[in-house]
């Protein structure tokens, strides 16, 4: 449709490229400026999530964007709603669909993160670090990895404000 030289996925890209620009969506514009290519785990999950009701691909890809495949499963199993409404386009309502829906197709996590890391509660200073990057332009996903990387820093009483610092070294470095 666009142009008989470009490949599905080059088309599909620029669909949904057009697609959140036309919506105003500026973290899908972002994540579709940004073009990578999908391992076979996010390519089956990416096909999987689109079996629920409701999601589409373009709800598909921004489910992978802004959640790994094993975040996405982690989140699935544990009935974890937060997590998924993380994704713009996923409410409340349509994150239980999601886990109703997928819990016994999308299976146990399989990369090497292991289980979810924390037992309880996540420390209050994991979300305070990973709103604040999120909050300067950093996507979710990137700020998660940055937030596990200064993780070994944070001690008994953790200083917010440091481990801001040192996860944003290590983007900049990224």
């Amino acid at each position: 449709m666009y142009d008989e030289h470009l490949d599905a996925a080059e088309e599909q890209h620029l669909r949904s490229l057009t697609a959140a620009e036309a919506e105003g969506d500026e973290r899908a514009v972002e994540a579709a400026l940004r073009p990578r290519t999908l391992d076979e785990d996010e390519k089956t999950v990416f096909e999987l999530v689109q079996t629920a009701s409701g999601v589409g691909p373009k709800l598909a890809q921004a489910m992978i964007a802004v959640l790994s495949p094993d975040d996405l499963r982690r989140a699935v199993a544990g009935d974890d709603v937060k997590t998924l409404t993380r994704v713009p386009g996923i409410g409340q309502k349509g994150a239980q669909r999601i886990i109703l829906e997928l819990k016994d197709r999308l299976g146990a996590p399989v990369g090497g993160r292991g289980p979810a890391p924390s037992v309880g509660a996540p420390a209050p200073w994991r979300d305070q670090v990973q709103q604040g990057l999120v909050g300067l332009g950093w996507t979710v996903r990137d700020a998660e990895k940055a937030v596990e990387t200064v993780a070994p820093e944070a001690g008994e009483l953790p200083d917010v404000a440091a481990l801001l610092r040192a996860a944003l070294r290590t983007l900049s470095k990224a």
